[in-house]
């Protein structure tokens, strides 16, 4: 009997402590981290945030060995051009992160604080995502689409890419293998550029997003300032493909459009805004703050206790839930990555009243966990393909410098939809806590049959368990745990039921004799120990 007793409570204090643990993992551990993080004066400037920098520094080693292993295995050579989350995302995630490297560095170059430079413990990371960017078979859905020649024709942003990788890699090694092929593709990328009709070049085929014929004029840009060439002419020209006829009513450059006719092709949207708003202004300063002027007066919405950017403009027509590969879904109207990179577009236009408000609600939503990892955005990510992704956009946008040439305005404060996860957060933690105590005194009271069996299978969740999470396969791993909260399973007592409802009087004798049947058929738990 008294081997029984322990087990079964071995089950049932082995889950209140799993539920202790859990709830301070996945809660109340998140809503600490969100509340100093919202304290980091950062925040409200241009300066980069701490939890940037520990953000970069948990994801170093994580990147370089998956970085490595994906481009050892070949996989990305074998995936249909339909799978756009297992083609592009990986190698836009490696750009973010690279691009988040160099900016982290130039933060840490002006205040040291002692702290090893972010380029000497990323260097692993740098050269890995690097040899992913430019890996053959990471080109392999746009070689389907243009043949052997998809870097010498159109496929605008891949082949940009490519150049922004090698350009960053040189800024933090110093490495110069591939400088001789940048002079040589950035040269011949400007001069198809410029030779356009309209200043656009489709990615895929008879698919020109602005947006990305945008980002390789800044990647021209940068190549001219650190190789030392000038394609300035040609970047003087190629405003022609973000404005007239080339851009919708209020200036704004289209979604999508035509490489023949430079129309739009359907309306400019938030994706696509926030990421031509942070590019341009080390274009076209004037330019870009014309730009800002119109997504702010016709996309910036405060609507649920939240401030964000929309997908579409408010007075569009458009419906205020969407979702595609591109903007994610949108709530109420607010764009996913509109807002996520609304974020860079804030503070690139050195708009920190917008930036300030955006980057708490970010910081909120990310769901912080103790081994460093967003949980939120690792569960948006292809756990398959780009599972750092929603990371490193996160890191992207929280790493954006403002542009010289942008004249501050501060402000802004801490939105409602904040203050309301942080106390999810709690809540959640609370509940879990207080469902495990219920059952926990609910099994204690009564009858728990067949108490070995039971905590037998209780022990094996819980070992099934660890071994997943060890080798990695954690959603099976939480499975398993959930399964061993059911555990120990208790009924009840009919006949002890029928004596607490008032009925029929019952003899001392007969009440010992129920409480013996029940040591003899089972484990009770009830009645003096």
């Amino acid at each position: 009997m008294n081997t029984k007793i322990h087990l079964v409570r071995l089950c049932i204090f082995g889950n209140f402590a799993l539920a202790v643990v859990l709830a301070c993992w996945f809660a109340f551990y998140p809503a600490v981290r969100v509340a100093l993080d919202l304290r980091d004066p950062a925040l409200k400037g241009g300066d980069v945030p701490k939890a940037a920098f520990r953000l970069h520094r948990n994801l170093a080693p994580k990147l370089e060995r998956w970085a490595k292993a994906r481009v050892a295995s070949g996989r990305a050579a074998g995936l249909s051009t339909e799978n756009i989350s297992g083609t592009e995302w990986p190698v836009f995630g490696s750009l973010f992160y690279l691009w988040s490297t160099e900016a982290l560095q130039l933060a840490w170059e002006k205040s040291p604080e002692g702290m090893v430079p972010p380029k000497v413990y990323a260097r692993g990371a740098v050269d890995a995502l690097t040899a992913l960017v430019l890996d053959p078979s990471h080109g392999g859905w746009v070689r389907k689409h243009r043949g052997e020649r998809y870097l010498e024709r159109e496929n605008v942003w891949y082949r940009a890419m490519q150049l922004c990788a090698s350009m960053s890699q040189h800024n933090l090694t110093g490495e110069t293998e591939h400088l001789p092929l940048l002079r040589e593709r950035t040269d011949a990328l400007a001069a198809e550029i410029d030779a356009s009709p309209h200043g656009l070049l489709n990615d895929y085929p008879a698919e020109c997003y602005p947006g990305d014929v945008l980002a390789s004029v800044a990647c021209i840009r940068r190549a001219d300032l650190l190789l030392g060439t000038d394609h300035g002419a040609m970047l003087a020209r190629a405003q022609r493909g973000f404005s007239g006829h080339s851009a919708d009513a209020v200036g704004l450059p289209g979604y999508m459009a035509d490489t023949g006719s430079g129309e739009l092709i359907g309306p400019a949207r938030g994706c696509s805004n926030s990421y031509v708003c942070f590019v341009g202004p080390e274009l076209w300063p004037d330019l870009a703050r014309q730009w800002y002027g119109a997504y702010e007066q016709h996309y910036w919405q405060y609507r649920w206790g939240a401030w964000g950017f929309r997908e579409f403009a408010k007075d569009s027509g458009m419906g205020d839930w969407y979702a595609d590969v591109d903007a994610g879904p949108s709530i109420a109207g607010h764009g996913m990555a509109a807002c996520a990179f609304g974020l860079a577009a804030a503070r690139a236009n050195a708009r920190f009243d917008h930036a300030y408000p955006l980057v708490t609600e970010m910081l909120a939503m990310s769901w912080p966990l103790p081994n460093g990892r967003l949980g939120l955005p690792q569960l948006l990510s292809n756990a398959t393909d780009a599972p750092y992704l929603g990371e490193e956009a996160i890191l992207f946008n929280l790493t954006r410098p403002p542009a010289p040439s942008m004249k501050p305005r501060y402000g802004g404060v801490i939105p409602a939809m904040v203050y309301g996860m942080l106390a999810a957060y709690l809540a959640a933690g609370v509940l879990v806590v207080a469902a495990v105590t219920f059952a926990a005194r609910r099994a204690l009271r009564l009858r728990v049959p067949y108490p070995r069996a039971q905590a037998a299978l209780w022990l094996a969740l819980i070992v099934t368990a660890a071994a997943l999470f060890l080798v990695g396969h954690s959603a099976f791993g939480y499975l398993c745990l959930a399964a061993s909260f059911v555990l120990p399973r208790a009924v009840v007592d009919e006949n002890r039921a029928g004596d607490e409802s008032g009925g029929s009087a019952v003899s001392a004798r007969a009440v010992n004799q129920n409480h013996q049947n029940r040591v003899q058929t089972g484990v009770d738990l009830t009645g003096d120990r």
